[in-house]
């Protein structure tokens, strides 16, 4: 605890960085604001009387954005698509950076190139807002048809809350780039963040209030509960943070001497002295997000062919997140899905170029072919546990909810997409923050080592005041 307050005493003690965590703030501060304006012509408390009524009955991934929008989505708020719009058009712009040549170019063109991506990205976020304000507006209709006010015409009520979902998203995409240029940064990762968090303290008294007042196990089984989520929390900083180093070294070279004598000394060829990181976990939660998607595609199926979707059919067992035969199909497209996101993030070809232009190799290893190969060997040997991890963290919430009985809106955050985004971000953002730190340090350390110089010798400083009156 003291170091804390000591590191909160140094952060606050550098004026850069303290604007910077109060900018952040403040802009996340106007993002939670935003999801509680509720959208013209929607009654929100009849949304909310439907909901505790009817029970729990949304699908899973409509829980799943109502977390990541903070209860914007179910609060029919102006930020009930959130930014995640955004995030499905910086996938798009990324698969295509895999497969299309001309932003495989824009890629490697430097800030030209990035500024054209990030104005592509806009585009098609606009795009994704308006089909998806569209199919919301129309979940709405269909499932809360008490909940929309009759004194506003259809078309009106249609065309005029799609343009302010739009606005909506897009003021979120511009907050989170504020934040990213003038705030601590990762502000898109920020917003994300911010919006699973702030259903946490709900869920937590939801899990607790289910446990003290219908005694369903008491204080010790809610005590254990919060044991494994701790452990699964250090499970995801694991995974989030392992990585296997390739050791590589540097070959020697020659430099001439300083008085231009014709003999030369051999310099280089320490061990140890750089490596390749290769994350144990480098698709990150996308593997998640595809897999959850593909999971939907049975229920639409069985809608479409009217087969029926009880708890005791197939189509109904893989509509439920928490039934075995959903847990085990999604276990292994988790699985495969990090296989192909890291093959297509994880470039061996890329690396043995590098490792060629910097003049270094593998030690045991020849440059060119086999470089490639024991690359890409070292990444699928790695690929295979993390896969196994990130499939085993990905049906963690059907497992707590379904096996151990523990509410729906605290079961999402034992694991999933959820809880490793926090992990993620948090993580990413303390690095931040001492980033900052460091680099303050280092110029404190700078001046201090000027000033100390000009008090030892006051002939040198006088002459280079004379010299040079601006330094």
């Amino acid at each position: 605890m003291k170091s804390f307050i000591e590191k909160m005493k140094e952060i606050w003690a550098i004026p850069e960085l303290k604007n910077r965590i109060l900018l952040t703030l403040g802009l996340l501060a106007v993002y939670r604001f935003g999801s509680f304006v509720i959208l013209p012509g929607i009654d929100t408390a009849e949304i909310q009387k439907q909901l505790s009524s009817g029970g729990d009955d949304a699908p899973g991934l409509l829980d799943l954005l109502n977390t990541f929008s903070g209860g914007a989505f179910f609060n029919a708020a102006v930020f009930a698509l959130g930014i995640m719009p955004y995030i499905s058009a910086s996938i798009i712009v990324q698969l295509l950076g895999f497969a299309i040549p001309y932003f495989q170019k824009l890629q490697k063109d430097g800030e030209a190139g990035q500024r054209r991506l990030n104005q592509i990205t806009r585009y098609i976020t606009i795009a994704i807002t308006l089909v998806q304000g569209s199919a919301y507006l129309n979940y709405m209709h269909a499932s809360f048809p008490e909940a929309i006010s009759s004194e506003v015409g259809l078309p009106i009520f249609w065309f005029s809350n799609i343009i302010i979902l739009t606005a909506g998203t897009v003021f979120c995409m511009w907050l989170g780039e504020r934040i990213t240029d003038k705030g601590i940064g990762n502000g898109i990762s920020l917003l994300i963040t911010a919006g699973i968090i702030a259903t946490l303290p709900q869920a937590f008294v939801g899990e607790m209030n289910l446990k003290f007042s219908a005694m369903a196990g008491g204080p010790v089984i809610f005590i254990v509960e919060l044991a494994l989520f701790a452990l699964v929390v250090l499970a995801s900083v694991a995974l989030v943070q392992a990585v296997r180093k390739i050791q590589i070294k540097f070959a020697k070279h020659m430099v001439g001497r300083a008085d231009g004598a014709s003999r030369v000394a051999a310099m280089g060829g320490q061990s140890g002295l750089d490596h390749i990181p290769i994350k144990l976990n480098a698709a990150g939660v996308m593997p998640i997000i595809f897999a959850q998607a593909l999971m939907f595609v049975p229920g639409a199926i069985a809608g479409f062919l009217g087969a029926p979707a009880g708890a005791d059919t197939i189509w109904g067992q893989l509509a439920d997140f928490t039934s075995i035969p959903y847990n085990v199909l999604f276990f292994f497209l988790v699985v495969i899905f990090t296989y192909v996101y890291t093959a297509l993030i994880v470039n061996p070809q890329q690396h043995a170029d590098q490792l060629k232009r910097q003049n270094a190799f593998i030690p045991n290893v020849k440059s060119g072919a086999d470089t490639v190969e024991h690359i890409d060997k070292v990444a699928s040997r790695v690929t295979l546990p993390g896969s196994i991890a990130l499939g085993a963290i990905a049906i963690l919430p059907g497992i707590a909810a379904g096996v151990l009985q523990i509410d729906l809106g605290f079961a999402i955050f034992f694991g999933g997409t959820s809880l490793l985004i926090m992990v993620a971000v948090v993580l990413d953002t303390l690095q931040q923050i001492e980033g900052h730190l460091a680099m303050n340090s280092y110029g404190g350390f700078i001046q201090g080592g000027r000033l100390r110089g000009r008090r030892e010798n006051p002939a040198v400083d006088a002459t280079s005041t004379t010299e040079n009156p601006a330094g």
